[in-house]
């Protein structure tokens, strides 16, 4: 789960009992995991922003991130066997320069001008890292005959308007009216192949029955004619202190807590309680 939605859900979840936290690790706390104590229920926020095996880009080495995109990654999958519930995300990171392994080879890249491999894009790239990382889940928990919740939340859209470092990047202060914007371009390009891999990881459970349950959380609609949601450059704070900047970073992706995120969480709630009222075929 992206780690935005999950700030949002733990802020919903704290409403009816106060979590725990008993697990951190590495840089920012990517890893984390909260118990309920009331429930006897925990949550884990696993930092995989590809899903699949990968080498991030950083200042001391390349310039572009090394996905391997036939293993998945065991940061989070390794856990799997303890997990009810998972709740995947994945997209924004694809739009950075990287270069794809598979099969042990280097199979091309994205955005990679000084390097001497085949430029392929990202849209293939990344249907292969979620078809690895459903495949993995459906036949590691199918194989072993123990069944598992999985929902995919679907690509959000950015909202920026001109250079993301000058003023007014993502200047809406209301939504979008119905209809007054149009999902189209590659926002609509990767919720289309996030859908389909789903639909996909369904045909493939359904070999072992009633117990694995998959869903996309489709949000890429919803967050589109939500332009005002985004912190813009309050992402960190008093971004004007010393008056208007010339340059001013702004995040024109994340959202504003609350905010329309919540929304997700919403309908994530009621998608778990539908399961809830039909316990899956083991059960």
């Amino acid at each position: 789960m992206a780690r935005n939605q999950l700030e949002s859900l733990l802020c919903m979840l704290a409403t009816a009992s106060t979590p725990n936290l008993v697990y951190r690790n590495g840089e920012d706390n990517k890893f984390r995991k909260w118990h309920f104590p009331s429930h006897n229920v925990s949550v884990s926020l696993y930092w995989s922003p590809f899903l699949v095996q990968g080498v991030e880009k950083s200042s001391s080495g390349p310039n572009h991130n090394k996905l391997y995109l036939d293993h998945v990654d065991e940061r989070w999958a390794r856990d799997m066997d303890q997990m009810d519930l998972i709740v995947l995300s994945i997209g924004h990171w694809f739009l950075h320069p990287a270069v794809y392994y598979e099969g042990g080879s280097v199979l091309g890249c994205h955005y990679c001008p000084a390097l001497n491999h085949t430029e392929i894009g990202f849209y293939d790239v990344l249907r292969k890292a979620l078809r690895t990382s459903l495949n993995s889940i459906v036949e590691r928990r199918g194989g072993k005959g123990y069944g598992i919740d999985v929902i995919v939340t679907t690509f959000s859209p950015a909202h920026f308007e001109g250079e993301w470092d000058k003023a007014g990047a993502c200047p809406k202060t209301k939504p979008y009216r119905n209809g007054e914007k149009q999902l189209e371009g590659m926002d609509a390009d990767v919720r289309k192949i996030e859908i389909e891999e789903v639909e996909d990881a369904k045909t493939k459970a359904n070999e072992f029955g009633g117990i694995i349950r998959l869903e996309a959380l489709d949000v890429t609609k919803l967050a589109l004619l939500r332009p005002d949601g985004h912190p813009g450059p309050y992402m960190y704070p008093f971004p004007f202190a010393n008056g208007h900047q010339e340059r001013v970073q702004n995040d024109c992706v994340h959202w504003c807590l609350p905010g329309p995120i919540d929304t997700w969480n919403e309908i994530f709630l009621e998608l778990m309680k539908k399961w809830g009222e039909h316990p899956r075929t083991e059960e």
